[in-house]
């Protein structure tokens, strides 16, 4: 028996709001592994997603197949589209949604998680977040505004949060962020420069690993996962087809599960993957090796 064992280590998974995506996946099969978690939600999802919890409308997604009822050791509020509370604007201060929060910029949460688990409280820090305002235009169609947005969220937030957060990590710290392949396919309907975001965050990926690996001897790697009907990826509006045409086409005959990709990312966390880094990781039923679709008749096992 080769178990992955995370006891006593502690991760930040910033881009959790319900129990339905990846980064609830990869929170619970880290606490399965005996890591404990905190979380980064988006102000204006956060008093949601404390509704329900503690409603218990999330309660049997929290058990654990070991025993017990996972938990979060913090939820604190991000938005990572701000790396300092200097950059928010005005409106975006006054906005009820994110009244009361305090300061919820990136430098904000690696100030609180300082505060509260001290200089060396950290291990393992997932970065699970996307969005693109304008994902449903083509991209001839995204404006600049819309394309930078896209890529400040979801691909510079990444280096922002290991610039803040590598110097709180412990010996043997990894850094793990979630592309698609959209970052060297065309995916028709992966609009508002989402594509070009996830291309600029697997870039990242292999410079940050050597900057961060010689600097500090940290890991830092990213997972393709395939689609996956969460509540951000139905927002693309064709992620019903997308999920039915890598099943059709991808050596493995089967949907993609959330914790396949929490799996690989409680392994990659893990000593066990010590020698990894500057990787994209597939995690997609294979889809990304075909170079064509499947023709009728598929071959069937004997």
């Amino acid at each position: 028996m080769l178990p992955i064992d995370l006891t006593g280590k502690r991760a930040f998974i910033a881009g959790v709001a319900d129990d339905v995506g990846f980064g609830f996946a990869i929170s619970k099969a880290l606490v399965e592994a005996g890591a404990t978690v905190c979380v980064g939600t988006w102000p204006p999802a956060l008093g949601i997603f404390e509704k329900l919890l503690d409603r218990g409308k999330m309660n049997d997604s929290m058990i654990l197949a070991r025993g017990g009822v996972m938990t979060f050791e913090r939820i604190y509020p991000l938005d990572a589209g701000f790396d300092s509370m200097a950059d928010v604007p005005a409106e975006v201060v006054a906005n009820k949604r994110y009244e009361g929060r305090g300061d919820f910029s990136i430098a904000g949460v690696a100030g609180r998680l300082r505060e509260d688990f001290g200089d060396q409280g950290l291990d393992i820090v997932v970065h699970s977040l996307a969005n693109g305002p304008e994902v449903q235009k083509t991209l001839l169609e995204t404006s600049r505004q819309g394309y930078l947005s896209a890529v400040g969220v979801s691909a510079y937030s990444n280096v922002a949060l290991i610039r803040n957060l590598a110097p709180m990590m412990r010996q043997g710290g990894s850094f793990l962020s979630l592309t698609y392949l959209a970052s060297e396919r065309s995916i028709p309907g992966y609009g508002g420069g989402m594509s070009s975001a996830k291309a600029a965050l697997e870039s990242d990926t292999r410079t940050l690993a050597f900057e961060v690996g010689r600097r500090w001897g940290f890991r830092v790697n990213t997972i393709s996962a395939g689609p996956y009907a969460s509540r951000a990826a139905t927002a693309i509006g064709k992620i019903g087809r997308m999920i039915e045409y890598y099943r059709a086409n991808a050596p493995i005959d089967r949907d993609m599960e959330a914790m396949d990709v929490g799996y690989m990312a409680a392994f990659l966390a893990s000593p066990m993957a010590a020698a990894i880094t500057a990787t994209t990781i597939y995690v997609d039923n294979g889809y990304h090796s075909m170079g064509m679709g499947a023709e009728e008749p598929i071959l069937q096992a004997d």
